[in-house]
């Protein structure tokens, strides 16, 4: 009976090697997807009044967690049964992706007021800041479900040739870690300038080293955000163009025949493909609106 239990604890201790080991590949894959994860909700997690940052991000937080418990299970059962479905369900993120950083882009060249910037207007109304906040919130939670989708299918990858208990801890280790510590980082983001107010009347004494910390903080927090902007819109597209180049033949061929970096390559792919569907969608949007428009 003895020798049956430590045998067992033998085994999950294996078991538990297994993982950590196979969690620091799947960790390696994943880190420059969990870099644009992390730029791109940073940038739609800002923008808001102080007070409401830490709601906000709680509940793009909550998503993201629901986001993984709805992907894990499917993509342990398209990944057995139906692999094929798994690269569509890609495909299709890429191109929203793609037109979601190309809308960006758009937006910039024209003009377009940015919805952060309508957030931080002192004439909103609750209302209005109410509906903005709901579209804000929605639209992170939904890119959070296809960079998880990205994230989760590339971890995956790497544990498929394992027993499919290590493919469930190693996946989920690793979509745990895609959750807390992205959205931690990000929560630190957005809260730079609190906590150098806080530093700044730390003391009396003028000019004392918390204050030039704490000015330094609230000074860089603007960069920071705008910084993190141009990084999660480059972000999205290379994102976007790296789904194509790696899981559409004609596309991977394509682009292995170009002489620049792979990076380069993949932004610019996605680049081309958002613009295409930015007057796709744009038709669709007049079709649908002028249909809803009639009903009502």
């Amino acid at each position: 009976m003895a020798s049956g239990f430590f045998a067992l604890l033998d085994d999950i201790a294996a078991l538990m090697d297994d993982v950590a080991v196979m969690s620091k590949v799947a960790a390696k894959k994943t880190a420059g997807i969990l870099g644009d994860d992390l730029a791109v909700n940073a940038e739609k997690a800002s923008g808001f009044i102080s007070d409401r940052e830490l709601p906000v991000l709680w509940a793009i937080t909550k998503g993201s967690f629901l986001n993984k418990l709805i992907i894990l299970p499917i993509a342990f059962l398209l990944s057995a049964f139906i692999p094929i479905a798994v690269i569509v369900i890609l495909v299709l993120g890429g191109l929203y992706l793609a037109y979601e950083g190309a809308e960006k882009i758009y937006e910039f060249l024209t003009g377009h007021k940015h919805k952060s910037e309508a957030i931080l207007d002192p004439n909103i109304s609750i209302e209005e800041l109410q509906v903005i906040e709901k579209q804000r919130i929605k639209s992170a939670i939904l890119t959070d479900f296809i960079l998880s989708i990205e994230i989760v299918i590339i971890a995956l990858g790497t544990v498929t040739k394992e027993p499919i208990s290590t493919q469930i801890m190693v996946v989920s280790v690793i979509a745990i870690i895609a959750t807390i510590g992205v959205y931690g980082i990000v929560a630190l983001i957005v809260r730079m300038d609190e906590f150098g107010l806080k530093l700044i009347n730390l003391n009396e004494r003028e000019d004392s080293f918390s204050d030039k910390v704490g000015n330094l903080l609230v000074n860089a927090l603007p960069w920071v955000i705008k910084g993190l902007a141009v990084i999660g819109t480059l972000a999205l597209l290379s994102v976007a163009g790296g789904v194509f180049a790696h899981n559409v033949p004609f596309f991977h061929h394509f682009t292995e025949t170009i002489p620049l970096p792979g990076m380069l390559v993949e932004f610019l792919l996605g680049l081309i493909i958002g613009l295409l569907t930015l007057p796709i969608v744009g038709l669709f949007k007049k079709i649908f609106g002028k249909k809803t428009a009639v009903d009502h």
